[in-house]
């Protein structure tokens, strides 16, 4: 069960990990909604609540009338927890692969051609007609910004416009790749060379923590 219970946590975990060290090392910016991002986390971490809080705090009653169907309630359960997290989040969006001193000349050009009453306060941006309301939010360290919705009075349609036209923008321009990215694919390659040699070493194992667990 220990193996198993391994090779279920940091299953997700490797593929984000490798994915996102994947992006970092693109030779383009990258615009992603928060949505998307908080979502693919969401995912990357779901192995750690599988052999967690649910293993730790599986209903013994539903488990027994139910059997093994009770994991597709609580992975539906997580799935609507993560989901609500996602619409209680204020509107986002994060640039991999970019600069301040890159995005901000590119961003201030594209605010006053989708609104004409664009202004910047400091790090702020007011977009009126198009009902955004930003801030910028800088990770040097991993050559990410994150646009962050500031008030509660945001429109919607509005943000997915900036992220389209933000986009498009940035699909045009070449970057050099982002070194970080490089440690997330090593650390990814060596999680799944972990859970490789678990699942070689001992395959009955696995077998008999995957019966376990679904109760069969």
């Amino acid at each position: 069960m220990q193996a198993f219970s391994f090779c279920v946590a940091l299953g997700p975990l490797a593929a984000y990990l490798f994915l996102l060290g994947i992006v970092n090392l693109s030779r383009r910016p990258l615009v992603v909604s928060g949505f998307r991002e908080t979502a693919a986390l969401g995912l990357a971490l779901s192995g750690f609540a599988i052999v967690g809080p649910m293993q730790l705090f599986m209903p013994e009653p539903a488990a027994a009338y139910f059997g093994s169907l009770v994991w597709a309630l609580l992975l539906g359960f997580y799935a609507l927890l993560l989901i609500l997290v996602i619409l209680l989040s204020k509107p986002r969006l994060v640039i991999f692969n970019s600069k301040l001193s890159q995005l901000r000349p590119v961003l201030s050009e594209l605010a006053l051609r989708l609104d004409g009453q664009a202004r910047w306060a400091g790090d702020s941006l007011s977009l009126p007609q198009l009902g955004v309301q930003l801030h910028i939010e800088d990770f040097p360290s991993l050559r990410n910004i994150s646009l962050v919705a500031t008030g509660d009075d945001q429109n919607f349609s509005g943000w997915r416009e900036l992220e389209l036209a933000l986009r498009g923008e940035l699909r045009r321009s070449a970057v050099p790749r982002n070194p970080p990215g490089l440690t997330l694919v090593i650390c990814s390659l060596i999680m799944l060379a972990a859970i490789l040699h678990k699942t070689l070493e001992n395959p009955q194992a696995l077998a008999r923590g995957l019966f376990d667990m679904l109760r069969l």
